[in-house]
């Protein structure tokens, strides 16, 4: 796809400061800028790289005045940062805009879906499936039966989403993801052996949901798995049976949450922290990376460490853990003179 500079800054509401004619089809970073790319420049300490770049087009905020000859057109913008990560969601738009129905596919005589739908190669539409507008499925999707699926959803390649699952308007599910597979639920028998308790509940996201490539997010026992609206997942994150993450929670890379914990909204949750089962998270909590979380946790708590303690506890605690090995040494100097 090309655009020239002039449609470029009609989308950012800016200003041409050089050809308004000249295209680029690539997007790059200002050091490594060549020909037919468009960059941008936001942090001042990137500044000498404007003189050198050989981007054909560079974003810039309007207080930039050149101080060397330039050989890459300027748009000028109030933002020049908010204005290329529009231009990016822009050119994401485009770039999945797909629509129509592609073959193969499977898909059940009870499936049904809305306008404008993209369905791509090999997908699987089970019974009862209902889709709304401007969903986009693409190559390798499995979608089981009675699920239902609002619209400006996409499912990128390869997702697996199961049966009862529901999921919001303007959600997003990356490859990999499987969303309703059974919870890890086995209850002991008196031999010892384990035997697998039925998984009848289902997953539920509500609007504006992102869930990352391979992260699974498992039905619930009886009742509901739930996301709330604005919540935003990582890939390889483990979300276990009847937990339920509060609005615009946002979870990094390898964190497990086990069974029927609550999370509160407006959370920041770090890679690979661990949280175990039947307890509950405040809102505004923020927890740091690699923590276990064993105990209930208030609102707006600050978490470090496993198991975790309060974030100022931990730093001060932390000066005392590295001098260990000083401190017993003095320890065991002192027994010796006794």
């Amino acid at each position: 796809m090309k655009f020239t500079a002039g449609q470029i800054a009609g989308i950012l509401e800016g200003e041409v400061h050089g050809n308004p004619e000249i295209a680029v089809h690539k997007l790059a970073k200002i050091e490594e800028g060549e020909e037919g790319s468009l960059t941008f420049l936001a942090n001042p300490k990137y500044t000498s790289f404007i003189y050198k770049t050989k981007a054909s087009v560079t974003i810039v905020n309007r207080s930039f005045v050149p101080e060397q000859e330039l050989y890459t057109t300027l748009i000028k913008v109030e933002d020049a940062y908010k204005s290329f990560s529009k231009l990016l969601e822009y050119y994401n738009q485009v770039k999945n805009n797909k629509v129509g129905i592609e073959e193969p596919i499977f898909k059940s005589d009870t499936a049904t879906y809305g306008a404008d739908v993209y369905i791509g190669a090999f997908a699987y539409l089970g019974n009862n499936v209902t889709l709304g507008d401007n969903v986009k499925v693409y190559p390798n999707v499995y979608i089981g039966d009675n699920v239902k699926i609002g619209n400006n959803v996409t499912l990128f390649a390869g997702a697996k989403i199961y049966s009862e699952t529901i999921i919001g308007n303007n959600c997003v599910v990356n490859s990999g993801a499987v969303l309703g597979a059974d919870g890890f639920g086995f209850a002991p028998k008196e031999d010892g052996e384990f035997v697998k308790v039925p998984q009848t509940g289902n997953v539920i996201l509500e609007d504006n949901v992102d869930i990352g490539a391979g992260t699974t997010i498992d039905r619930a026992t009886l009742g509901s798995t739930i996301l709330r609206k604005g919540v935003k997942l990582d890939n390889q994150i483990q979300i276990a049976h009847n937990v339920e993450i509060g609005e615009h929670t946002v979870i990094a890379a390898q964190t497990g949450i086990a069974g029927s914990t609550k999370i509160g909204k407006h959370c920041m949750i770090g890679g690979q922290v661990g949280i175990v089962g039947h307890i509950i998270i405040g809102d505004s909590v923020k927890i740091q990376a690699q923590s276990g979380i064993g105990r209930n946790v208030k609102n707006n708590e600050v978490l470090q460490g496993s198991p975790a303690l309060n974030y100022g506890d931990y730093n001060k605690s932390y000066v005392h853990f590295k001098n260990l090995p000083r401190i017993i040494s003095r320890i065991d100097t002192l027994e010796k003179k006794d």
